[in-house]
């Protein structure tokens, strides 16, 4: 088991396959569930700023959107525990992926399911789920292969291949971004910092979009909230924290311990019980009428539903 410099178990490969067969096999055991935990959040937000702003397809930019969880789950009203039986089978097998009982997807035995029979599937759910509400959803990744099946499925509308922590984003790609309205995220701050979200905001000109980020408690966000204050974000943390996964092994619990510890956060009670916590940050501009919190900085059991 490799470990990357944060001390989290390296599962870079889960996000650079054609398809999310490995993604959901090997998240799932680990009990993934924070874009679940998200979901109403982000659907609670996109409510307010499309009846606040009388923006009536709002686009919303989802930064390491992988293969289009977040916009599946908002446009399509996925749940996770619906994708991980689409896309690992209710035994886990990353091959079943079709009906439990006829082991088969439109009459294809399931050992034989290909990229091209998933992606036909997945567009018939885009086809059968319309949204109630407009809304657009376009993805920022590094991994390209990841990108194209979410574009391919219908789950993303428009996607971008740049890792905005190395490289400025070309003018393709910031007409890609230009009219955002609001940017979301569910774990990537940590390894992508606030020089990405530096270069989104910018490539808006005057504009500042709304933004809801989850991030987990072994990283700061004191760079990312110092740099949004300098472009006119106020920002608040949302009470409560949330699930994120269970650790991979004993080891890697230790290694995340200890960072924590030699960064003065207190993981009694969390994730020294054996999961990952994150907690829910949310920007708005200083010129937004009432408070960034969207209704949102109590937090609300009820509404935020687990698999």
């Amino acid at each position: 088991m490799r470990f990357d410099a944060t001390g989290k178990v390296s599962l870079d490969h889960i996000y650079t396959q054609p398809d999310p067969r490995s993604y959901f096999s090997v998240l799932r055991p680990l009990g993934y569930c924070v874009p679940q935990l998200a979901k109403p959040y982000f659907a609670k937000l996109i409510k307010e700023y499309r009846e606040s702003q009388h923006v009536a397809v709002p686009k919303v930019l989802d930064i390491g959107c992988s293969y289009g969880i977040n916009a599946a789950l908002q446009k399509y009203d996925a749940t996770m525990d619906e994708l991980y039986a689409r896309y690992c089978g209710a035994d886990g097998d990353a091959d079943a992926l079709g009906d439990a009982e006829t082991g088969s997807v439109g009459g294809v035995e399931t050992g034989a399911v290909t990229r091209a029979a998933l992606l036909a599937r997945d567009r018939e759910l885009s086809r059968s789920r319309q949204p109630a509400h407009g809304i657009r959803f376009v993805g920022l990744d590094t991994s390209g292969s990841a990108l194209s099946y979410a574009l391919e499925a219908g789950f993303l509308d428009d996607a971008v291949h740049a890792d905005l922590e190395a490289h400025e984003p070309t003018p393709r790609q910031r007409a890609q971004f230009a009219g955002t309205d609001l940017v979301i995220s569910t774990g990537c701050l940590g390894y992508v910092t606030e020089r990405t979200l530096m270069r989104v905001v910018r490539a808006q000109g005057d504009r500042l979009p709304w933004m809801a980020h989850f991030v987990l408690r072994m990283f700061p966000f004191d760079p990312v909230e110092s740099a949004l204050a300098g472009l006119g974000y106020r920002t608040i943390r949302v009470e409560g924290v949330f699930k994120q996964r269970r650790f991979a092994s004993p080891q890697e619990q230790t290694l995340v311990l200890d960072r924590m510890s030699a960064a003065g956060v207190d993981a009694q009670g969390l994730e020294a019980e054996g999961w990952l916590y994150a907690q829910l940050y949310l920007s708005r501009p200083y010129s937004t009428s009432g408070t960034p919190s969207g209704g949102l900085a109590v937090r609300e059991e009820s509404t935020a539903p687990t698999i």
